[in-house]
Formats: structure tokens, C-alpha cells, sequence
């Protein structure tokens, strides 16, 4: 052998994949039917799949996209188009059951730090688990950690927070047994989450008052229409049905993305028609339903059947638009002067972002920081080798892109082998660097709380391809299939000898 030759170590497995949310089972599943040569694993630091789906468990929660599009493609979705938790995780278990996955997933496993050493091309992962801490190789690191902290919520520091002799809830949170029968409740926050809430526990409680400082844009849908109980009827194949629902509601939100470009003035006053519809003019539509933001520039949150304003219409909920001026031992007293008596406030006020699951990476014993460094494609960061990573779409539905980067990965394994390479790593050719690095994504493309509170933990955008990330699945279905990897943006290492530490004889078991 040469003696200049790397140090052949065998991983423990040849893809580690962390989280077993939708992206990690959607990852592994791909690895299976695409990659079956190769070991893998997933690690997932709860004791259950499902990642957001486990973690909220809050009365009423829902689907925010259509379950056509946020459901795999590869396994078709039969039930309504906005589903309850439940029934997203009854269809994730049944996903992985059907596949045969959960030999793969290993539960409470917790990274804290991913280390790489080019000399073996390999990671080391330092876990926290129930038996303690441990150490876990693997040659390609592919995380699907989601986007935010299951175990931290943002809430504002309110003036008088303790003095308010009742609970303060956080939705991410809930406990399993509150009761809120004859309670008044007071709902801090108007996004997705507010809206989802509150119609779910307006039956039982007193009454409900959703606190908002500004506004936010609903599209109240139908659960069901003529188009989709036609096609129901004619009993197609259960692929068919799914990939035609696919498409209509893959059209629908490109029409609505453009026009919120195009004319969202003309977008604005159709969202707001239908609040009028549901409200009556009664209703203050300025002051509590209208936006000070473009259509889109935040989550637009979808209402099954207009639910929310049923609740509004009908007197068991309410709408108050203020800021808080500080809580008080029996509610919160707002800048007008009002006070809101609560013997509950739940404060649906955000989310926590994380960054690449917040695991603290190094390179070769250099400290390696996600946020100084740009995107390879969305999917791979400069100087981080042999790791990608999925990011899903904000407008449209989490999983149509992880679907797009797995084929992608796979794809990018297939010429690794094919080539012999033992790494691959994002480097910055010549001129891409010359202009400044932009954010992850332009306010002035989408604005909400959790976004601007952390956008400096998130990794950079380059000027120009292949160092940007695109938030338009269309293009995404266009361009990531076709994209080369021999264009220089991607440094491969290859292997010094044959066979150098193939781990596709060992046993799947971290």
C-alpha cells in the first residue's frame, strides 16, 4: 500500500440520516428504493415519528398546505385536503410501515456535534441518548431537522408576565389536561396557529379573544368541492386520484404566487371579500382583517370552511386589534386603556428557528458556523463536505421540496460511486464570491416574526447559480433534475485505494 495513502476506517454507517419527520422519512425512503446498496439510518431525538406533528399537540391542530402536495408522492393521500394532526400521523406511520422503515429509525438520539475528518473522510457524531453519551460514524451526514426549536417557543418578555394569577400557554406546549370548559380565553397572535386554535376550543370555552397587534390574510376553502367529489366518483386508481389533486393544487398556488406578484392588490381585495362574506359588513374588515403586508409576503393561513369566522360570527370568539401594555393579575390591559379579563392567555406568538438543528459543526478541528457561509443549491453549504441538508418551501408545501433535494441526493451518491469519490464539498469558484452575500431568503419577499427574528442564524445566498436558493418549486422541478456536477462549484475527493472503507457489508444499526 502507499504509505501516503488515507487511513481507511470503516463508518459505523454509510448515510446517517437525522430527524424522522416528513423530510427524514421521505429521505430514508429514497435511500431504500434508490440507494439499496448503501446502509443508512435515521436518528430522531424524540421517541416517536412525525417531528412537528409530534411536538403540537394543541386542540384542532391542522395541515396548513394541502395534504396532495404536502403528502409523499409516493404515497398517495385519500382523505380531505386540510387533515388534522392525527391523521397525518396515522398516514406517516402507515408510510413507514408499508416500507419497512422502522428498522432503520432509532429514537431518542439527540446530536450535539458533527465532527469531519478529511484524512478518513468520515463524520463523527457525539449524541446525547437515555444511556448516555456515545459516538456514531457515517460517511455522507444528510439532515432533515426541520426549521425551528421543538423545545423552545418565542414569547415576548410582557411587562407584568407574573402578576397574571392564571396559566400562559404556549401552543407548542399544550398540556394534556388543561380545561378551558366556562373559561375566557385570551389567544395572543392571529397567524396559522391562532387560527387554528381558536374555533377548536371556542365549543368549550366561555369565550375567545383573539389579541392581534396587526392583521393577518385567511383563505377560508371549502373541505370538499365538485371537482374533487366528481373525481372521487369515478373510482380511480388511488395513484391517479392523488397525482391529479397534485397537480390542481400545484396550479392553484402558482396562480396565486403570481398574482400576489402580479396584482396583489387584486389578490388583496378577493381575500378580503371573503372575509366580508363570512363576517358581514359589521365587522370592522379594516381595522382587524386587513394587512398592513403585501398578500404573501406572509403565510396567508387557509380555514377549513371559514371556520374561524363562524366562531367570530356567531359571539363565541372575538377579534381585538391593540398592542399589550402589560398583563395583570386577572388579564391583560392593552394600550387603549381596555383591559382583557383571561383566566387563560395562550400566547400563539411564534417560533424559535434553528439552524441545521443547531448541531455545532467542525472541519478538520476548525469550527465550522452554517450562518458565514453560503448555500450550494439550498441543499449543501461551501466548505461543509459530504452534508446536505433539507429546507423546505414557504409558500408552498414542505415536502414537494424535500422530494425534489432526496431524488437530487440520490443522485449525487450515484456519481460519488460512479466516480469513485470518497467527499464532496461546495467551494466557491472564481467570482462567485465578488458580490456581498445576500440572506436566506429577501424581506421583501417574505416577512414574518419568526423569519426576521432569526435570519442571522441561517445560512447566506450567493449573486448567482449554483449558490442560491429557490423558494419556486416549478423551477425546482426544472433545474435540480438536470443539474450538473462537474460545473467546478463542487470538489470531489476521490478514493486512494479500492474499496476503501465501504460500510454497505455492515449491518444497519448506529
Amino acid at each position: 500500500m502507499n504509505q501516503h495513502a488515507s487511513p481507511v476506517r470503516h463508518p459505523d454507517v454509510d448515510v446517517l440520516i437525522v430527524g424522522a419527520g416528513l423530510s427524514g422519512i421521505d429521505a430514508a425512503y429514497h435511500m431504500k428504493t434508490r440507494r439499496p446498496g448503501q446502509s443508512f439510518a435515521v436518528i430522531e431525538s424524540k421517541d416517536e415519528i412525525g417531528g412537528t406533528w409530534a411536538t403540537h399537540r394543541f386542540p384542532g391542530i391542522r395541515s396548513d398546505s394541502d395534504l396532495y402536495t404536502f403528502g409523499f408522492d409516493w404515497k398517495p393521500w385519500m382523505g380531505p385536503a386540510i387533515a388534522t394532526a392525527d391523521e397525518i400521523m396515522a398516514y406517516l406511520q402507515e408510510a413507514v410501515e408499508e416500507q419497512d422503515l422502522r428498522p432503520h429509525i432509532h429514537f431518542g438520539q439527540t446530536v450535539r456535534q458533527a465532527t469531519w475528518d478529511s484524512a478518513t473522510a468520515l463524520w463523527t457524531l457525539h449524541l446525547d441518548t437515555a444511556d448516555g453519551a456515545r459516538t456514531l460514524t457515517c460517511r455522507f451526514l444528510w439532515l432533515c431537522p426541520g426549521y425551528y426549536r421543538h423545545g423552545e417557543a418565542y414569547v415576548p418578555d410582557f411587562p407584568g408576565r407574573k402578576d397574571f394569577a392564571g396559566p400562559v400557554i404556549h401552543p407548542q406546549f399544550w398540556p394534556d389536561d388543561l380545561d378551558l370548559a366556562d373559561k375566557t380565553v385570551t389567544v395572543i397572535g392571529s397567524g396559522a396557529t391562532a387560527a387554528t386554535l381558536i374555533p377548536a376550543i371556542a365549543g368549550t370555552a366561555r369565550h375567545v379573544t383573539m389579541l392581534q397587534r396587526s392583521p393577518t390574510y385567511y383563505f377560508p376553502r371549502p373541505k370538499s368541492d365538485e371537482f374533487t367529489d366528481t373525481l372521487r366518483a369515478l373510482d380511480l386508481p388511488p395513484e391517479w386520484f392523488h397525482e391529479i389533486m397534485r397537480r390542481r393544487h400545484l396550479q392553484e398556488n402558482r396562480r396565486v404566487t403570481r398574482l400576489a406578484r402580479t396584482a396583489p392588490d387584486t389578490l388583496k381585495a378577493d381575500l378580503l371579500a371573503a372575509v366580508r362574506a363570512y363576517l358581514g359588513d359589521e365587522a370592522d374588515i379594516e381595522t382587524d382583517f386587513t394587512p398592513h403586508y403585501r398578500p404573501w409576503q406572509q403565510r396567508v393561513a387557509m380555514i377549513p370552511e371559514g371556520d374561524l369566522f363562524r366562531a367570530i360570527r356567531s359571539g363565541v370568539a372575538s377579534v381585538v386589534t391593540d398592542t399589550i401594555q402589560r398583563f395583570t393579575e386577572s388579564g391583560i390591559r392593552l394600550t387603549s386603556g381596555r383591559e382583557l379579563q383571561s383566566d387563560v392567555i395562550v400566547t400563539a406568538t411564534g417560533l424559535v428557528l434553528n439552524t441545521l438543528g443547531d448541531i455545532g459543526f467542525a472541519v478538520d478541528g476548525v469550527d465550522y458556523a452554517p450562518a458565514k457561509h453560503v448555500t450550494h443549491r439550498g441543499i449543501m453549504l461551501d466548505g461543509l463536505p459530504n452534508t446536505a441538508f433539507i429546507f423546505g418551501y414557504i409558500r408552498s408545501s414542505w415536502t414537494l421540496r424535500a422530494n425534489l433535494v432526496s431524488n437530487y441526493i440520490c443522485r449525487l451518491l450515484d456519481h460519488m460511486e460512479e466516480t469513485g469519490a470518497r467527499s464532496v464539498t461546495p467551494v466557491l469558484r472564481d467570482g462567485d464570491a465578488d458580490d456581498p452575500p445576500r440572506p436566506w431568503i429577501d424581506a421583501e419577499e417574505f416577512s414574518a416574526g419568526y423569519f426576521a427574528r432569526g435570519i442571522d442564524r441561517l445560512p447566506r445566498q450567493g449573486a448567482r447559480e449554483p449558490w442560491q436558493f429557490s423558494h419556486d418549486y416549478h423551477r425546482d422541478a426544472r433545474t435540480l433534475p438536470a443539474a450538473r456536477f462537474d460545473d467546478g462549484s463542487l470538489v470531489f475527493g476521490s478514493a486512494r485505494e479500492a474499496g476503501a472503507g465501504s460500510a454497505r457489508a455492515k449491518a444497519d444499526q448506529p
